[in-house]
């Protein structure tokens, strides 16, 4: 199904409809322009997603929520200061830094998992994965409730920091610390669990 194209006054032929009728219309709401900006400017995007991510899902990914972020931010662009098309570039490279970040805190996560040391018969690797869990959960349930919902976002809903602060309200120096914190004493209260004489 063809989308409505942005409405535009009368007088002017709808092919000679420019950016700023475009910007006019999107800041004035109308979703049919952010249809109409979405279809000029979406394989822009994508084509930059993809040649830093070199993920053709994950560039998909980036590009619904730039424009996503294009909608919900449009009160924030001013034309001025430059064209849209910028500023729709500006959106795209915080979205791709976010999703190579979270590819980061991924690969960390699994490489932390992965060096943690055996506790029982490596033949026995269900039991093993299994108390491991249970400790990890045990002492996680320790940490400051602060602590606990920062780490939350942070590993199983693969926020950044910027994003947990926007989420919770609150300053981007508190989130900080408490991910800081909360990671230092789990780690320590791990090392002691799984490596007594370590400590």
């Amino acid at each position: 199904m063809n989308m409505p194209e942005c409405a535009a006054p009368a007088a002017v032929p709808a092919a000679s409809w420019d950016e700023a009728e475009l910007v006019r219309g999107l800041l004035a709401g109308d979703e049919a322009c952010l249809a109409a900006v979405y279809r000029r400017w979406s394989a822009l995007v994508h084509t930059l997603a993809w040649r830093s991510l070199g993920d053709v899902k994950e560039a998909e990914d980036v590009t619904q929520q730039v424009f996503l972020g294009v909608w919900c931010g449009r009160r924030g662009y001013r034309p001025e200061r430059g064209p849209l098309v910028g500023w729709i570039v500006g959106i795209a490279r915080h979205r791709i830094a976010d999703a190579l970040a979270a590819r980061t805190r991924r690969c960390r996560a699994v490489a932390a998992a992965d060096s943690w040391p055996t506790l029982a018969d490596p033949a026995d690797d269900r039991f093993e994965g299994a108390l491991d869990r249970v400790v990890v959960r045990a002492e996680f349930a320790k940490l400051a409730s602060a602590q606990q919902r920062v780490l939350r976002l942070a590993f199983y809903e693969d926020l950044s920091q910027s994003q947990i602060a926007e989420r919770t309200g609150w300053p981007l120096g508190t989130v900080k610390s408490h991910a800081r914190r909360g990671l230092y004493r789990l780690r320590r209260e791990l090392e002691v669990v799984f490596d007594p004489e370590a400590v």
